[in-house]
C-alpha cells in the first residue's frame, strides 16, 4: 500500500511538495527526508501535530514518547488508524517553523521510503526571507507576458538599444542628404538665371 502526503505553507500558493512512501513508512523516517529536501536544521527538536477531519488534535509524536509513541515507533498507517488527516509538523519546534503535511490517498500499488514525487517553489526559508511567489502577488501586479508587460533581458534591451540608434543615425542622414539636396537645386537654380545689362543682343 502507497500513501501519498503533500506538504504546504498557510497561505501560500507558490510552494508543496508531494510525497509517496510505504504505508509501514515511520513518521521519523518521513521527517528525514523532508529535511534533507528543504534543508531544514538537523539540530532541533521535531514535532508531528496530528489532527482529525476537525482539526481537533488527536496525537503528538516527537523524537521521544509524548504518550502516543515516539516518532520512529508509529507508521503513517498508525496515523491513519487513528483518524488524523493531516499534521502541522514542526521542523523546528523552539521556534515554531512548522509546515502543513495533508494525507492525499493512498493506493495499492508498492511503495518504498518517503520519496518527493513533485514539487513547486524554494524551501520554506526564502518565504520567510521575504521570497513571494507570483501566485502570491496582488492582482494587480501579475503581469504576464501575454499582457504585454513582458519584460526584456539584459541581451533584448541592449539590443533594442542599439537598434533605436541606428534609427537616429539614419534619420540624421536622410536629413544630411536632404540638406545638401536643397543647396545643390539652389546652386543649380542660381547658374541658370541669366542676367542682362541691355547692352546684349536678344533673340526672338
Amino acid at each position: 500500500m502507497a500513501y501519498k502526503y503533500r506538504v504546504s505553507l498557510s497561505g501560500i500558493k507558490g510552494f508543496y511538495r508531494v510525497y509517496k512512501m510505504s504505508a509501514s513508512s515511520t513518521l521519523y523516517a518521513f521527517h528525514k527526508q523532508m529535511r534533507a529536501d528543504m534543508e531544514f536544521p538537523a539540530d532541533q527538536l521535531i514535532l508531528f501535530k496530528g489532527l482529525d477531519a476537525d482539526g481537533n488534535v488527536v496525537a503528538r509524536y516527537g523524537l521521544f514518547d509524548l504518550g502516543d509513541g515516539a516518532a520512529d515507533q508509529v507508521s503513517v498507517a498508525d496515523t491513519r488508524k487513528k483518524g488524523i488527516v493531516s499534521f502541522v509538523y514542526f521542523y523546528d519546534v523552539t521556534n515554531r517553523k512548522s509546515v502543513i503535511v495533508t494525507f492525499e490517498e493512498e493506493s495499492p500499488e508498492a511503495a518504498g521510503a518517503p520519496m518527493l514525487v513533485d514539487s513547486k517553489g524554494p524551501d520554506p526559508i526564502d518565504f520567510e526571507n521575504g521570497y513571494v511567489a507570483f501566485e502570491d502577488l496582488p492582482a494587480d501586479q501579475r503581469h504576464l507576458p501575454s499582457d504585454g508587460a513582458k519584460k526584456k533581458n539584459p541581451l533584448e534591451a541592449l539590443l533594442g538599444s542599439l537598434d533605436d540608434l541606428d534609427d537616429e543615425d539614419a534619420g540624421d542622414e536622410e536629413e544630411d542628404e536632404d540638406d545638401e539636396d536643397d543647396e545643390e537645386e539652389d546652386r543649380i537654380d542660381e547658374e541658370a538665371v541669366e542676367v542682362y545689362d541691355g547692352s546684349e543682343e536678344l533673340s526672338v
